[in-house]
C-alpha cells in the first residue's frame, strides 16, 4: 500500500492509506488486487473483479480503466473505489447512459479509424434514451449534437448505419454497451492526449456521478476499517 499523499492527483479528504492495485484478476488477495476486487471487498462479498455490488456495465469499464491505466497513474482510481460500492439497478437506461458517457469522452480526441464506432455508439445510446424516456424519436441532446458536429463524416455514416434502429435490451446489454465502453476506452489510448491516465480516470469519475444521479443512490459512507483490512490483505508491490 501507499500512502495518499505520495499517489500524485489523488484528492485531499479521500482515505489516508491506498491499495496498490494490479492488472487483471487476481485469485486471492496476496497475488494482488484490481479496483473491482477491491470493491468486493468492502461490500462484503466474495473476492471478485465480478461482484454483485456494482452494475455490469459500470463494472466494465472500471475493469478496462483499472488494467489499462499506467502502474504510476493507478493509484488514483483508489479513492472511487467505495463509489461503486451499491452502484446496482436493472434499468437499461443505465446502460445507454454508460455508453453515452463513454462516446462523450472518447469523441472528441479519437482518430478517424475510431470515430465512426464511437459515433454510433453514442447515437444509439441516444436513441434508446429517447425511448425509455419518452422524448421525441431522434432527439439528440446538445452536448452529443456538438460531439457529433466535430466530427460530420463520422456522423453522417453513423446516422446511416442506425437508421432509427437501436437494439433490444438483452441485445445492448450484451454487445452494443459493452463495445461502446471497449471502443472509447482503446479510442482515448490511441489518441494523443498527453495524460491518458486522467482520461480514464475522470471518464470513470464521470460515469460513476452519472449512474449515480440516474439511479438517485446516494454515495455510501466509508467503512474505514474495513478499507484498512482491504489494503493490508495486499502485497505492498504489485
Amino acid at each position: 500500500m501507499t500512502s495518499l499523499g505520495a499517489a500524485n492527483g489523488v484528492e485531499p479528504g479521500a482515505p489516508d492509506v491506498v491499495p496498490v492495485l494490479s492488472r487483471g484478476k487476481h485469485r486471492r488477495p496476496r497475488d494482488g488486487g484490481c479496483f473491482m476486487e477491491f470493491a468486493s471487498y468492502l461490500a462484503g462479498e466474495k473476492w471478485s473483479d465480478h461482484p454483485a455490488c456494482t452494475h455490469p456495465l459500470l463494472a466494465s469499464l472500471a475493469r478496462l480503466v483499472n488494467d489499462e491505466t499506467s502502474d504510476h497513474g493507478r493509484a488514483r482510481l483508489a479513492p472511487l473505489i467505495p463509489e461503486v460500492v451499491g452502484l446496482q439497478s436493472d434499468d437499461l437506461a443505465v446502460d445507454a447512459v454508460i455508453a453515452r458517457r463513454c462516446a462523450l469522452a472518447a469523441l472528441p480526441v479519437a482518430r478517424p479509424d475510431d470515430q465512426r464506432p464511437l459515433a454510433v455508439a453514442l447515437l444509439a445510446a441516444e436513441l434508446l434514451l429517447d425511448r425509455l424516456n419518452g422524448r421525441p424519436d431522434h432527439h439528440v441532446g446538445p452536448e452529443a449534437e456538438a460531439a457529433l458536429a466535430a466530427v460530420p463524416d463520422a456522423a453522417a455514416w453513423a446516422r446511416r448505419f442506425v437508421a432509427g434502429e437501436v437494439p433490444g435490451p438483452r441485445a445492448y446489454r450484451r454487445e452494443a454497451g459493452p463495445t461502446a465502453v471497449r471502443c472509447a476506452v482503446r479510442a482515448i489510448l490511441a489518441s494523443e492526449l498527453a495524460d491518458p491516465d486522467g482520461a480514464l480516470r475522470d471518464l470513470l469519475a464521470t460515469a460513476i456521478d452519472e449512474v449515480r444521479a440516474r439511479t438517485s443512490r446516494s454515495a455510501p459512507p466509508l467503512d474505514h476499517d474495513r478499507w484498512a483490512a482491504a489494503c493490508a490483505l495486499v502485497p505492498a508491490h504489485p
